[in-house]
């Protein structure tokens, strides 16, 4: 997710911590036909006002939407000006602190499943596999490395020692419970990040420490080596 999207989400949620505005929210998302003011405010118990000013702030938000009817079932002169009507916005907003991409977790095991299936190999290196290569579409469509490992919120830091450690695992409850799986496909997904980089000059390792993502990114020397300095 880049940041634009991701403000976009912590601007959505905060949207409804306000209690009416959520009741709002709710109530809108519950009936799978549009809702009107009148009849939002008539069923929470408040002012027409507040319920229409309530509502075009989720529209704001971009959590709900808005279209225009007539309720009456006339047409044509003196039917009266269509009512505004909102319904919620199909989809999801989902915001995590720390920064986590489960999605992306679901994403790969169910794409090393169908692989699998489909080709006879075991799950585990076919998973491994499917990582390092949605790893090199990312890295061909970013600028370096650093842009793909801040996009999945791996939140990298200098190491000291010319290479980078991740502060945060996008994917860490799911790793909690399913280390030895994830973390392989942590690193396969970096290592192939840097191949779509033509990054010659890190490598993704599996590294786990207290407090860090399993994958370090360590310099490597120019033949491909990793440098003394970073091999910890």
């Amino acid at each position: 997710m880049d940041d634009s999207a991701r403000q976009d989400d912590l601007a959505a949620v905060a949207s409804i911590a306000d209690p009416q505005r959520r009741a709002l929210f709710e109530f809108v998302a519950r009936h799978p036909e549009p809702v009107g003011r009148d009849q939002a405010a008539g069923a929470l118990g408040m002012a027409r006002g507040t319920a229409a000013f309530h509502l075009d702030r989720l529209v704001e938000a971009g959590l709900l939407s808005t279209e225009f009817q007539r309720r009456t079932g006339r047409s044509g002169p003196g039917a009266g000006r269509p009512a505004k009507l909102y319904r919620a916005v199909p989809g999801e907003i989902s915001v995590s602190v720390p920064e986590r991409h489960y999605d992306l977790a679901a994403e790969l095991l169910s794409r090393a499943v169908e692989e699998s299936d489909r080709t006879g190999d075991a799950v585990r290196p076919t998973l491994e596999r499917v990582s390092a290569r949605l790893g090199r579409a990312l890295g061909r469509t970013s600028d370096s490395m650093t842009e793909v490992l801040e996009r999945l919120g791996y939140a990298p830091v200098d190491d000291g020692a010319d290479g980078m450690l991740l502060t945060n695992c996008p994917f860490h409850r799911v790793a909690q419970n399913h280390t030895s799986t994830i973390c392989a496909a942590n690193a396969a997904l970096l290592r192939g990040a840097s191949e779509g980089l033509e990054e010659s000059r890190c490598r993704a390792v599996l590294e786990p420490r207290d407090g860090y993502c399993c994958v370090r990114l360590v310099a490597t020397r120019s033949d491909g080596t990793v440098s003394s300095r970073a091999g910890g």
